[in-house]
């Protein structure tokens, strides 16, 4: 299937560190090491063995994903968060699916390396409702300068059960279409405003030449990665996981239906087609910098890309069209994501940790990003507070995507996100029941094995069909 004459950039995976002196006490949280830089394990797993922190009394440490928006905050924490507070934070940062992981393992395991860690719309109502991530609603509602009113309802619900907020969101995201405008005009093509999946696909081959994939699509093993793109593929085409019984818990599964078996390969096949080189090894991060580069004529993909493409700092800026996430049979198909600060039910230092995620996901750190950032107020985190759609600096900087990302954001169904009615909590691009995390891992590796060259999509999906099976019997 590799065509393409440029190769597939990976990003290393970074742990990066912020060390000031300051007064806090978070002797809980330090190994104690003389240490100055966080390391990784060969897995991609934090080395706790030398955390940095002095003498194990001035450390937060915060588990956050890797990607360009995340990284931003790190870049502006030291002067803008800890020359004020005194707090020094520690960050470790982690590919999606470590950070997954090793989430998981701190919150459930009562684990005391993080104060804070990043976590999602799947992860915030069900690790809160059990006991393991702390409760923010008092924190969130008594803190007059965090503003828990400007919180977009959408993502407020997305990270609460029963009415309480268990994670703030840092930015919150659909998907949706990013491709090239001058490209399709160039070669006399119209992309749809609400294209459907046909319609792309024809497109994108268009588009496709040796030089540069007509597509990029996530690959990558994970239910995150290349799980979640796939899903809302899978919803738009009348299939799902699993069906729901009568009280919502896990019913039949449904991986080798006709639609499902349909929309794995459609999505398959489109990689094969049009798509880019190393598929299998992509995600997020990788088609951001295939984007870039020009070595891909469009992307599926979170609208936070937006934000990264129409930066001051971004070699593609004012050259993008969007469009809102491709359908099939369904009326919309685009996510619903937010990553978001939690704290560990597990953490001793729960009023220094909200003190740093009320200024993090604050409207103050919005206006510091945006007047201080490369990309300007274009990438700001984008779709948690109204007062951001509300700012003309922003409005002016992100007028291409800011109304189709907000759209689409209030556009998407999480009670209903397909054709079919699903278990458990809400979801989009993925399922919310305890047992999507593992099955959504193991079923999306061996769709990425195909799409990597190895096997066919009847036999991934009859594994698939194994797996999902057993976790609902």
């Amino acid at each position: 299937m590799s065509k393409h004459r440029r190769g597939l950039q990976r990003p290393l995976l970074l742990t990066l560190t912020i060390l000031s002196v300051f007064g806090l006490v978070a002797a809980s949280c330090s190994s104690g090491s003389d240490s100055e830089t966080a390391t990784t394990n060969a897995d991609g797993t934090p080395d706790t063995s030398s955390d940095g922190g002095g003498d194990g009394d001035d450390v937060l440490n915060v588990a956050i994903v890797n990607n360009g928006t995340m990284q931003d905050i790190v870049s502006l924490t030291e002067e803008f968060y800890t020359a004020d507070s005194g707090v020094t934070v520690e960050y470790t940062v982690l590919e999606e699916q470590a950070l997954r992981e090793i989430t998981t393992r701190e919150v459930t395991q009562g684990g005391n390396e993080f104060d804070v860690v990043m976590v999602g719309m799947y992860e915030a109502p069900q690790f809160g409702s059990n006991g393991t991530l702390a409760d923010l609603t008092t924190f969130a509602t008594e803190d007059e300068d965090y503003d828990f009113d400007d919180l977009i309802p959408a993502v407020r619900d997305g990270l609460s059960n029963d009415g309480k907020l268990y994670a703030s969101p840092f930015y919150a995201e659909s998907s949706f279409l990013m491709y090239r405008q001058d490209l399709v005009d160039e070669a006399g093509l119209e992309m749809p405003a609400a294209p459907t999946w046909d319609e792309v696909a024809a497109i994108a081959r268009e588009l496709d030449t040796d030089e540069r994939a007509g597509i990029c699509l996530r690959g990558k093993a994970g239910w995150g990665d290349l799980g979640a793109s796939l899903t809302t593929v899978i919803n738009t085409f009348g299939g799902t996981w699993w069906e729901a019984n009568e009280d919502g818990s896990i019913g039949e599964a449904k991986l080798t239906s006709p639609e499902t078996t349909e929309a794995v390969n459609f999505y398959v096949d489109l990689i094969a087609d049009a798509g880019q080189d190393d598929a299998a090894t992509a995600s997020f991060n990788e088609c951001l910098g295939l984007y870039q580069e020009d070595s891909v004529a469009m992307w599926y993909d979170a609208t936070v890309a937006a934000g990264i493409l129409e930066g001051d700092d971004s070699p593609v800026k004012g050259k993008n069209g969007y469009a809102q996430a491709p359908v099939k049979v369904t009326d919309s198909s685009g996510w619903l994501w937010s990553w978001s600060l939690a704290i560990p039910e597990s953490t001793e230092n729960k009023d220094a940790a909200w003190d740093y995620i009320s200024w993090a996901t604050s409207k103050e750190y919005i206006e510091t990003a945006g007047e201080n950032l490369p990309g300007g107020w274009a990438a700001v985190p984008p779709g948690t507070r109204q007062s951001t759609y509300d700012n003309p600096n922003y409005q002016e900087a992100a007028a291409a995507f800011a109304d189709k990302t907000l759209d689409s954001m209030l556009g998407a169904d999480p009670t209903n996100p397909g054709t079919t009615p699903r278990p458990g909590l809400g979801g989009v691009q993925f399922v919310g029941v305890p047992e999507f995390q593992d099955v959504g891992t193991q079923c999306s590796t061996e769709i990425s094995g195909v799409i990597g060259g190895s096997g066919s999509v009847e036999d991934a999906l009859n594994s698939c069909q194994e797996i999902a099976s057993a976790a609902s019997s």
